[in-house]
């Protein structure tokens, strides 16, 4: 009877399965599309699925089967059932998540506005190294240098000058309009009208401005009856009263001019820098050959741009009394009363401590102050002739003319150059050679990497210092280098350092 009973539900098994699909794959759980056939039930035109417990009711129980131990029915409708579930908490999760993300997101974008307020210059942003270093990568001897910004601006006003002259040459009223253009394809640059103010305050003479009316342009955008910026070079009359002309003499004379502007302005700064040493130092301004080892040259300030002209304005309304008398009308009595205060609060006097107040361009410049630890048992007075002695050789540095720094920088060769020189002259056994032979010699043995004739010029120098060592002797058309091996070289090249020293001022 039992085996009847089994073999009666393997077939009752069997057709509900027939009739059932088989339950999904567990690619379908993990999220993956399952292509629906002609048995599916997300076919177009087949019945609706009952719902899998209803299913599992309606089975009847075999007489083989307890009602409280669970069928494989059961069990696979169970793990489908819980790998649903685990699904459906992942994907829960990452949609908190997502969610999160999204409105800190809304609200870092919303406060900002707030927090940061109008957006900066970009000129406030930190400039790139090229920009901040340029004085130290100029090459040659150092000197004047400008910085990095005046160099820009002073290429600005040489292009500006190039083109308003072109158009001032032909008749042509020189507008900003055109002349930014121009500017721009020359340098590659932005020039705007801050550029222009900039230009006007480092050289008041250079040029006139006006807001003129009907000048003809040929751009959509501007109108004839609009008002423009004109440009017009301020030139020395011509004899006979001819219209001066912008040669290429002026054009080079007033470039020089703006050059010499840009220096003086950074020398007032210069000038504030030196004063705020310890000890304070003071350069007479025509002896002044470079700047001081400290003195940041590409950190001095912007040159602050001057008013140029406005175009006029028919009405304008400058305090909140004369809006509220223009507008009485258009306004409610809520409207009137709030701008009444605003009117009230605006005529008091503003404290003295706002920080409306105008600020100094540049600080002065404190130098860094040594630790007490780093000094500690050193006295004062030996401290202040180091500063002095600090102080007298900087002064020496910035006062130096270009042919002094040549020759210095010969005589701090010289010490190594006479030990070499000694060497040549010992290893070839002659009591004197030619200029050309010498010179080769040490071309090849010395560690400085110099020419021949620059080699000779530090021969003539050296035999013109120590002439009792070195000399030279004129034979025919050659020259002859005669040298006393029975010196000591220790004397020779403590007399040089010697010279050194002397020539370094110190």
């Amino acid at each position: 009877m039992r085996v009847a009973l089994g073999a009666a539900e393997l077939r009752r098994l069997r057709r509900m399965r027939a009739v059932r699909p088989l339950p999904a794959p567990r690619a379908r759980l993990l999220g993956r599309p399952k292509v629906s056939g002609p048995s599916s039930p997300a076919a177009p035109g087949s019945p609706a699925r009952p719902s899998l417990g209803k299913k599992i009711k309606k089975a009847p129980l075999s007489a083989g089967q307890l009602p409280g131990l669970p069928t494989q029915q059961d069990k696979d409708t169970t793990a489908e059932l819980k790998l649903c579930l685990q699904r459906a908490r992942e994907l829960g999760a990452r949609v908190q998540v997502l969610r999160a993300s999204a409105q800190k997101k809304d609200a870092g974008e919303s406060s900002m506005p707030e927090a940061e307020g109008p957006p900066e210059e970009p000129c406030r942003e930190k400039a790139p190294a090229y920009q901040r270093f340029h004085a130290l990568a100029q090459p040659g001897p150092p000197g004047l240098v400008l910085p990095y910004k005046y160099q820009v601006l002073a290429e600005m006003f040489r292009s500006m000058d190039t083109i308003v002259g072109m158009l001032h040459n032909r008749s042509e009223t020189a507008t900003f309009a055109k002349v930014k253009q121009g500017v721009q394809d020359l340098m590659h640059k932005c020039f705007e009208e801050r550029n222009v103010g900039q230009i006007k305050t480092v050289y008041p003479a250079s040029y006139h401005f006006r807001q003129e009316r009907n000048v003809p342009t040929f751009k959509d955008g501007v109108k004839r009856s609009d008002y423009q910026l004109t440009i017009e070079p301020l030139l020395d009359q011509e004899a006979g009263g001819a219209v001066p002309q912008l040669t290429a003499t002026r054009l080079l004379q007033r470039r020089q001019v703006f050059s010499r502007n840009l220096v003086e302005r950074v020398k007032e700064h210069h000038k504030a820098f030196l004063a705020s040493l310890n000890p304070p130092m003071a350069v007479p301004e025509d002896q002044l050959t470079r700047w001081h080892p400290r003195f940041n040259v590409d950190e001095v300030p912007d040159i602050e741009p001057a008013e140029l002209p406005q175009p006029p304005t028919t009405e304008k309304l400058a305090t909140a009394q004369e809006v509220l008398a223009h507008a009485r009308s258009l306004m409610s009595p809520r409207m009137q009363k709030a701008l009444s205060q605003l009117a009230l609060h605006s005529a008091e006097p503003s404290s003295p401590g706002s920080p409306s107040q105008a600020l100094p361009a540049t600080p002065p410049a404190t130098p860094p102050a040594p630790s007490p630890s780093a000094l500690k048992g050193v006295s004062q007075a030996l401290l202040e002739r180091i500063r002095v002695k600090e102080a007298q050789k900087q002064l020496a540095q910035m006062t130096r003319h270009p042919e002094q720094e040549r020759r210095l920088q010969q005589l701090q060769r010289l010490p190594e150059l006479a030990r070499v020189l000694r060497c040549v002259f010992v290893s070839e056994r002659k009591p004197a050679l030619t200029m050309e032979v010498a010179c080769a010699r040490m071309v090849a043995s010395c560690c400085a990497v110099l020419s021949p004739g620059e080699m000779e010029r530090h021969l003539v120098l050296l035999s013109e210092v120590l002439p009792d060592w070195l000399s030279l002797h004129r034979i025919r058309t050659d020259t002859y280098v005669k040298l006393d091996k029975a010196a000591d070289l220790a004397v020779v090249t403590a007399r040089l350092a010697r010279l050194v020293r002397a020539e370094e001022g110190l």
